[in-house]
């Protein structure tokens, strides 16, 4: 343990790893803001299908040589949020049939430009990093780190600002338009603000990875709490604390960052059963 200590405090001393921590911990408290609103609204998967869209989009944007990539996932991943959300609430198309149609194309059609137009000689190493996000943390630009910061702070403030009317929309949504709400207008806010997530978190856990950040500490959090307050604060605390401990084992044990960070989350969330079930004998 010493020694993994001592490990973690030399690589600290190094930008990149410092970039990585900030990085981390900004995308798992966004994400665990909007976590609880998908899995109370049964949206879970919604995460799982943009992700499958943003990595289509990176491989197009690979293919054509595209400096910043995020100039180009962003609003393409913005605008399948919105598609999705639209076909979601087509009768003819179902909201599960519509992510499984776009996420599985949009999978298949970035692996198959990749290899098509390699932008590399090791396209299983691009593909991999890509998917399960195991080195891409660790190469951040100041430009990334400032770029994660701005989009964090608004994903933050706009959940701030619209945390009431985002509360009614998930928990009682015929309420929330006999009161006069637009409720579609806030699932397509909804919908940005996951779309950003999944963005920024590519470059953490990868996108197969992404779901995991955002179901698991919302489901922690349920498990002890009640309260959508306090199972929202929770779980911003439990997405960050296993974001952080899931970087640190990754430094000091030489594991992918990814994988690491979401086992994490499945072992607190285990604790978190445990705590629930012990809550409930004593009550």
């Amino acid at each position: 343990m010493a020694d993994g200590f001592a490990k973690i405090m030399m690589y600290l001393q190094y930008p990149f790893v410092r970039y990585a921590i900030i990085v981390g911990v900004l995308i798992a408290l966004c994400s665990s803001l909007i976590g609880v609103t998908l899995v109370l609204k049964r949206f879970s998967f919604i995460g799982d299908g943009l992700s499958h869209v943003a990595f289509g989009a990176m491989a197009v944007a690979s293919v054509l040589k595209v400096a910043n990539q995020t100039t180009l996932v962003l609003p393409v991943t913005i605008l399948c949020a919105v598609l999705l959300l639209r076909t979601g609430q087509n009768t003819k198309v179902k909201g599960d049939a519509a992510i499984a149609m776009i996420s599985v194309g949009a999978l298949a059609f970035g692996y198959l430009l990749m290899n098509l137009w390699p932008s590399s000689s090791n396209i299983s190493g691009d593909v991999c990093t890509t998917l399960f996000g195991s080195t891409s943390i660790l190469t951040l630009s100041e430009r990334d780190v400032w770029m994660c910061v701005i989009l964090s702070i608004l994903v933050i403030g706009t959940f701030l600002f619209f945390y009431h009317r985002i509360f009614d929309v998930t928990f009682d949504e015929t309420f929330a338009r006999s009161v006069g709400t637009k409720v579609d207008r806030y699932h397509l806010l909804i919908a940005v603000i996951i779309a950003v997530i999944i963005v920024l978190a590519m470059n953490l856990v990868g996108s197969l990875l992404i779901s995991a950040l955002v179901i698991f500490p919302a489901l922690s959090a349920m498990r002890i709490y009640r309260n959508f307050r306090a199972v929202t604060v929770c779980s911003a605390v439990l997405s960050v604390i296993s974001a952080l401990a899931g970087l640190l084992i990754s430094i000091a044990a030489a594991t992918p960052v990814g994988a690491t960070i979401v086992a994490v989350d499945v072992a607190v969330y285990l604790i978190c059963v445990g705590c629930g079930r012990l809550r409930g004998a004593a009550h």
